[in-house]
């Protein structure tokens, strides 16, 4: 095949390339070359795959056609490659923080968050917004003031999610759930409000955990139906066990894309999560059902695992916050092993207030041989505590989505100026589709390494026909794929730096196109649907590739009345300020959101 192969791209020296707006470098659209498929076409098109030598060229084409081979496997770069995005700490001013101490419990780093919040006893409910979320505060003054419980809380959301999984609704937010250890957990809460010992604002809130996070009394499946076989759960991982300790109700297993191998969430084994505001459409994967239980109400907070933008992009098609934090924030004991270098926890939340609060309880070093993160930082939220914000903005990428989703996020971008001041600061990222494919390329072989060793024995046969196909892919990934995916990762990452000397954060919208309907045909098989795939994934790349924390607020909808999100990227370990920027950008926005189709009031006195 060698003789086939493309000439690889010959890339300029970083120091050559002109990053201002009207640098000459080129802008890579996405140019998928593969067809939707599902149903008995994807079905055929595994069984070739899997045939030894026609899938071995059906995979050559695959890779040369949609560029891979040109704009990684060959490439001419002089940079080595980079491997952990794990960045060094430069202790910098920031405006209006708290700067936390090692050691705190969770606990006394979330009494710690509540003390950025602005303090006010209205709730969000009671205000003239035409519809808001109810929040971790709205919980914690409802056991306060005695109106509700945990336990009535908890026998009110257990009933809540009965009524969305029967067939009629079918809206599969949830893999596993247990009522009786809710109850349990609730019951245990309820006490310690009427002893008047709450243990922090978290006691007796329900959060909801991917199904890629360790939890007991669950397994943890990742969204497969043999996963948890292999690799029993026998305990918490450590974030969970951070907000349990906190006293949040850990309410069960969210529904995901398998093995996190997708962008639509749509699952062949336990069904699709779908959009609350639309349930004929997808939620976004793969952390689905984390975004689609606090867009519909269920939990006000969900932990996801955000490797190729799989928080972000949910929570921008459902209409939520999704919070990315650096590589290396939050401890990653307990979950998948998946990917070790772009794979990371994260927060879905209906507001910026509640994401800080559980960013407050899971963050923070656990392990003593991993080297030290920086001190945790966290914002006082103000809507208009910063002035002088630069955001970065390259145009053609910016530009590269739907009419409703550019016109939306343009349009936020003119409300932060006119009331804030903050500067547009137009620049040229050089060689976004070229990230795209080596993400791919890195997330593809990390993937495949941590479970080779179970499908070798299994057979690929064991998960659904989409994944077969993304696994096949996967393997046929060389190390000169790998290692030169990761000398793109060094470059990149010092185009983002001197993009960062210019910048204090990069903007663009989160996904390329907002929620697109399910097609009966995906449900037995999946679908691979790499156009749409590649639409979605358009932005989300660098927080995942080069560890960089990144953040994404609800600021529209379609016209179809499908959510529009805008994302924030920061520079390393500057989640407080990313915090701040959001919670601006949520308070020109939140009077116009609008209420899901799918909406469970469960604090409402309807209930």
């Amino acid at each position: 095949m060698g003789i086939l192969r493309d000439e690889g791209v010959v890339y300029k020296a970083v120091d050559e390339v002109d990053l201002g707006p009207n640098s000459d470098q080129l802008y890579l659209h996405a140019d998928v070359k593969a067809p939707r498929m599902a149903g008995l076409l994807a079905k055929v098109f595994v069984w070739f795959l899997e045939m030894k030598l026609i899938g071995s060229i059906l995979l050559y084409f695959l890779k040369k056609n949609n560029r891979i081979q040109k704009l990684v496997s060959y490439g001419v770069l002089e940079e080595s490659p980079l491997y952990v995005p794990l960045h060094n700490y430069e202790d910098i001013e920031e405006e209006e923080v708290k700067c936390l101490d090692h050691g705190l419990s969770p606990a006394e780093q979330v009494q710690l968050a509540m003390d950025c919040l602005q303090s006010s006893n209205i709730s969000l409910q009671d205000s003239n917004f035409s519809f808001s979320r109810w929040t971790i505060l709205d919980y914690s003054r409802a056991y306060a003031s005695r109106k509700l419980t945990p336990l009535i809380v908890a026998e009110r959301l257990i009933s809540a999610i009965v009524q969305s999984s029967s067939p009629v609704m079918d809206m599969s937010f949830f893999i596993s759930y247990d009522s009786k250890d809710i109850l349990r957990q609730a019951a245990e809460s309820t006490l310690r409000h009427e002893r008047g010992e709450p243990i922090s604002v978290l006691d007796g809130v329900p959060i909801a955990v991917k199904d890629e996070i360790d939890c007991m009394p669950y397994q943890t499946t990742g969204g497969s139906k043999w996963l948890h076989k292999v690799r029993p759960c026998k305990e918490d991982a450590c974030c969970v066990q951070r907000l349990r300790s906190c006293g949040a109700i850990l309410v069960g297993k969210t529904n995901m894309h398998e093995l996190g191998a997708g962008t639509s969430g749509i699952n062949p084994h336990y069904g699709t999560s779908r959009n609350p505001y639309d349930p004929r459409r997808i939620s976004g994967g793969s952390s689905s059902g984390s975004a689609a239980v606090v867009c519909a109400g269920l939990c006000p907070v969900a932990l996801g695992v955000d490797g190729g933008g799989s928080v972000r992009m949910p929570a921008a098609l459902c209409g939520v916050i999704g919070l990315k934090p650096s590589f290396g924030r939050i401890p990653h004991s307990g979950v998948l092993p998946l990917n070790w270098t772009v794979g990371m926890v994260g927060v879905l939340a209906g507001t910026v207030e509640d994401s800080l609060i559980v960013y407050a309880a899971i963050s923070g070093q656990v392990e003593s041989n991993q080297p030290t993160t920086p001190r945790l930082h966290l914002p006082m939220l103000k809507p208009s505590n910063m002035s002088n914000i630069r955001m970065a903005k390259s145009n053609e990428w910016f530009n590269d989505c739907s009419d409703d989703i550019r016109a939306c996020c343009l349009r936020a971008l003119a409300s932060l100026h006119k009331l804030y001041g903050w500067e547009t600061v137009e620049v040229t990222l050089p060689d976004i589709e070229v990230m795209r494919l080596a993400h791919y390329v890195t997330i593809g072989s990390e993937c495949t390494a941590s479970i080779a060793h179970h499908l070798e024995k299994l057979g690929k046969s064991v998960s659904g026909w989409d994944v077969r196909v993304a696994l096949s892919i996967y393997g046929s990934f060389d190390s000169r794929d790998y290692l030169n995916a990761q000398r793109i990762r060094k470059r990149q990452m010092r185009f983002h730096e001197k993009i960062f000397s210019m910048a204090d954060v990069i903007v663009s919208p989160m996904v390329g196109v907002t929620a697109y309907e399910i097609k009966e045909d995906a449900q037995e098989t999946g679908e691979l649907d790499y156009v749409n795939g590649a639409a979605l994934v358009r932005y989300s790349i660098a927080g995942n590739f080069l560890g960089l924390p990144a953040v994404t607020v609800p600021v529209g909808y379609d016209r179809h009345g499908l959510p529009i999100g805008i994302q924030f990227i920061g520079k390393p370990w500057s989640e407080a300020k990313l915090l701040q920027i959001a919670y601006a950008m949520e308070a020109l926005c939140k009077g116009e959101y609008k209420k899901p189709k799918v909406f469970y009031d469960i604090l409402g006195e309807s209930q």
